[in-house]
């Protein structure tokens, strides 16, 4: 089925593409495509992308265009638009140490389900999860889905507190802390992957559109990869 969208004016120098109404990992290969067409294909003609759950937001220059001519534009290159498998982005494996010393949701997710914090980690590590926007924080990836067996309301009272490399769950979305900031997801466990880093000249590691998979690993692996007991 041929991809549908509606272009919206947002602004004096921006429109916004929308794909769909509601999240639906179907529109992430679409939104990544159409990411990668537009900016091959306008490089001259805009300032700016931004990929998220349903909707592409572009920024465009005004001295250039006004908005009849960029919705033009836009609709004469999402007409040509190829969705391939391709288009699905990289699988990334993320090394996580899931136990209550740096998980301290662990046992609540457990006891919300009514199942042992072994099946908590079997059902977190075994989905390969979209992702579909960054935002919030430098580098924090929203992924999903979270198994409707998995899914867990965020915490009534967040955290002043959430340690850098923290994963975790909250309804059907799941992420990985980039830095420390406050923060209400319930978490599962840390990461030494730096999902932010300045030294690094694509800054993050992963973009809207790639895939992800938690690989569970031991207190031993964490500790030697350079993982920090806070």
């Amino acid at each position: 089925m041929k991809p549908q969208w509606q272009i919206e004016h947002a602004g004096p120098d921006a429109v916004l593409i929308r794909f769909g109404e509601q999240i639906n990992t179907d529109l992430v290969p679409v939104i990544r495509a159409a990411t990668k067409r537009l900016q091959k294909e306008l490089q001259e003609e805009i300032r700016g992308l931004v990929p998220s759950y349903t909707t592409l937001m572009l920024c465009y220059d005004p001295r250039k265009n006004d908005f009849p001519a960029i919705q033009d534009k836009i609709q004469q290159q999402l007409a040509k638009l190829d969705v391939s498998q391709s288009e699905m982005g990289k699988l990334i494996e993320i090394p996580v140490w899931y136990d209550p010393a740096v998980g301290p949701d662990l046992q609540h997710v457990a006891d919300f389900h009514q199942i042992s914090i072994d099946d908590v980690i079997r059902r977190h590590s075994d989905t390969i999860y979209h992702i579909f926007a960054i935002g919030f924080a430098p580098g924090f990836a929203y992924m999903g889905n979270v198994s409707n067996q998995l899914a867990t309301p965020r915490l009534q009272t967040p955290r002043p507190h959430v340690a850098a490399g923290s994963v975790a769950i909250a309804d059907q979305q799941t992420a990985v802390y980039p830095v420390s900031t406050p923060g209400g997801w319930n978490i599962l466990g840390r990461t030494t992957m730096k999902m932010f880093d300045r030294q690094n000249p694509k800054l993050c590691p992963v973009r809207p559109g790639d895939r992800v998979k938690f690989v569970p690993v031991s207190k031993d692996e964490f500790l030697l990869a350079g993982g920090q007991l806070e």
